[in-house]
């Protein structure tokens, strides 16, 4: 479904499904001609030491995926054992080596991804990304100005729960919360949110009737984000590509800034 929609960008890394995510992509790749750009991800593992922990974990998810390269490779987290310096050296390595096109970082706080940036940048390698968790009702990035950084330099942000779990969806009220450990960790935004949700309606209605996740993706495409939400059915991922062939207005965004802002206070 995703790909009769037009999209081309997956996302996994090798922590999910301890590699089943992986080989499960790669499964699916050998049943599309569609051209797929890959994702994954490093685990910096503090049982894992060296530049050469790298490559070796790449090759590793090369072979679930079924694939000679990937389009982007990615530091999940910060490593606690390795510097990152020595993170980037292994990254550059993996691009020498032919088997990725790019390289990123995930869960990088601006310090930490200039310092990437940095350390790629002496071997002529440029830091493609930062993935991190962005969306409306997680804006720190915009707020530290680690989103302006990035445009700055040319690393495109990739907002990660782009949906918070489905809260801006508008399924989930205080009277009805989400299952799980989202209920606990949504309890205190869930009453707080009627009033974005009610605005990101009625704003979905003068785009003839975008629903409240459309409203909320576009949004981030409109902050200069690419936006990874995740599909659990056809149903779902067909919605999410509903994001895409239309925009907000630049006062659509203001109003959605302001209503979201009355929330984190």
């Amino acid at each position: 479904a995703s790909i009769s929609e037009g999209i081309r960008f997956v996302d996994t890394a090798e922590v999910y499904g301890s590699g089943r995510s992986e080989r499960l992509l790669g499964e699916f790749l050998k049943q599309t001609e569609q051209p797929i750009l890959v994702a994954t991800k490093y685990a910096p593992y503090p049982w894992r030491f060296g530049k050469n922990a790298l490559v070796r974990a790449l090759k590793a998810s090369l072979e679930r995926l079924g694939v000679e390269s990937v389009d982007l490779y990615q530091i999940h987290f910060p490593g606690i054992t390795m510097s990152t310096d020595t993170l980037m050296e292994g990254l550059a390595e993996c691009v020498k080596s032919g088997m990725t096109r790019t390289v990123g970082v995930s869960n990088f706080g601006q310090t930490r991804m200039l310092a990437a940036y940095s350390a790629l940048a002496r071997q002529n390698i440029p830091l493609a990304s930062n993935q991190v968790h962005y969306s409306l009702l997680r804006r720190e990035v915009e707020k530290d100005g680690t989103l302006a950084r990035c445009q700055e330099l040319g690393i495109r942000l990739i907002a990660y729960s782009p949906l918070e779990q489905g809260l801006l969806t508008g399924r989930y009220t205080a009277s009805h919360p989400p299952s799980g450990v989202r209920a606990g960790q949504y309890s205190r935004l869930l009453p707080k949110i009627p009033a974005l949700i009610k605005l990101m309606t009625e704003i979905g209605q003068d785009h003839g009737g975008k629903s409240n996740a459309q409203v909320a993706l576009n949004w981030t495409i409109c902050k200069g984000t690419l936006p990874i939400p995740g599909a659990k059915n056809e149903l779902q991922a067909q919605q999410n590509a509903g994001a895409l062939g239309w925009k907000l207005t630049e006062a659509e965004v203001g109003k959605l800034d302001e209503a979201s802002d009355l929330i984190m206070k």
